[in-house]
């Protein structure tokens, strides 16, 4: 096994006012290629800061951050967006879908900007429509599509570049209980399927699926964990 991510002493301050917030107080984190681990915390934890580093949406103030060999914690936004896009899938609570564009023409998009021709993206994202459950939805727009089926596009477009990590935050949030055990199953699979998947969220039910839980308190892990169920 290799590790996809390497974090070393990570910290994140932020100023408010006059004020130096300290959010992360000098994170250690090591995930290898494979995994599917829980990040969690109560609200104020940091566990939101982490994601949005390991996500490359931010970048720390001090320590170092190697995503799949590459140092991400000195690059440019331009070269965090580039990342963002061919290295990370983002799966979010609210599916922050394109309202007007079809389920297949949603997942393609991360295609268009790596500059794959439009018949490559059609088919693939037909693959990955399939490969969530979603064969006989792809033209149809998110309004015509149910919460779950939403979040299966959403989850089909983070799979659709064959990323070195899918990243779900609070990823359940905005489905009930039937949907979101639909969708937590769905990460079983892709996570059988070799995908490394790390999922940030508050509920034990959703962290319980997990492999490896990881508890934030104040702003450093307080316990790492193997799940053993």
């Amino acid at each position: 096994m290799s590790n996809v991510i390497k974090i070393r002493n990570i910290i994140r301050d932020f100023k408010l006012g006059q004020e130096i917030v300290h959010v992360l107080k000098g994170i250690d984190l090591d995930i290898e290629r494979g995994e599917y681990v829980a990040i969690m915390g109560p609200s104020g934890s940091g566990k939101s800061t982490l994601m949005n580093i390991i996500g490359c949406l931010d970048t720390p103030t001090d320590g170092t951050y190697v995503l799949n060999g590459k140092d991400v914690s000195k690059m440019s936004d331009d070269e965090l967006a580039d990342i963002r896009n061919t290295e990370i899938g983002f799966v979010f609570q609210t599916f922050n879908l394109l309202p007007r564009t079809t389920a297949l023409d949603n997942v393609a998009l991360p295609m268009v900007y790596a500059g794959i021709s439009k018949s490559e993206r059609n088919k693939r994202a037909e693959e990955v429509l399939i490969s969530v459950g979603l064969e006989d939805r792809m033209d149809h727009k998110p309004n015509q599509l149910s919460g779950g089926q939403r979040q299966r596009v959403a989850v089909g477009r983070a799979l659709v570049n064959k990323p070195s990590i899918i990243l779900a935050d609070e990823p359940t949030g905005n489905l009930d209980s039937k949907t979101s055990l639909e969708i937590l199953n769905l990460f079983e699979d892709i996570h059988k399927a070799g995908n490394t998947v790390i999922v940030v969220t508050h509920e034990e039910d959703v962290a319980a699926r997990a492999k490896r839980i990881i508890r934030l308190i104040d702003g450093m892990i307080s316990t790492d964990t193997l799940n053993t169920h």
